[in-house]
């Protein structure tokens, strides 16, 4: 296995988990936004207001999503197991 390959291997792994918490990471971030314009409006400087519905929002979206980041993780999985049958040769 060559530093090519190597690389190759690294970037679809960084690649993989990028994508796999774009979804959660993308909601936390809307919902923190909303939530903080809301705070900003009606004066109320609660830190904790924000946490409950970030965490109900990340948790439904994963709900939703977790068949599609199943796929991309068996799909990433297959891949590694197909590189180190290559490596063994």
């Amino acid at each position: 296995m060559d530093m090519m390959q190597v690389a190759s291997i690294l970037r679809d792994l960084l690649m993989t988990a990028l994508v796999l918490t774009l979804p959660s990471i993308a909601a936390s971030l809307l919902i923190g936004g909303v939530i903080s314009v809301l705070q900003t409006v009606t004066s109320i400087q609660e830190q904790t207001l924000s946490f409950a519905p970030r965490i109900i929002g990340v948790a439904i979206v994963m709900m939703v999503t977790l068949p599609w980041s199943l796929k991309m993780a068996m799909g990433f999985s297959s891949r590694m197991m197909f590189h180190m049958l290559e490596a063994v040769k």
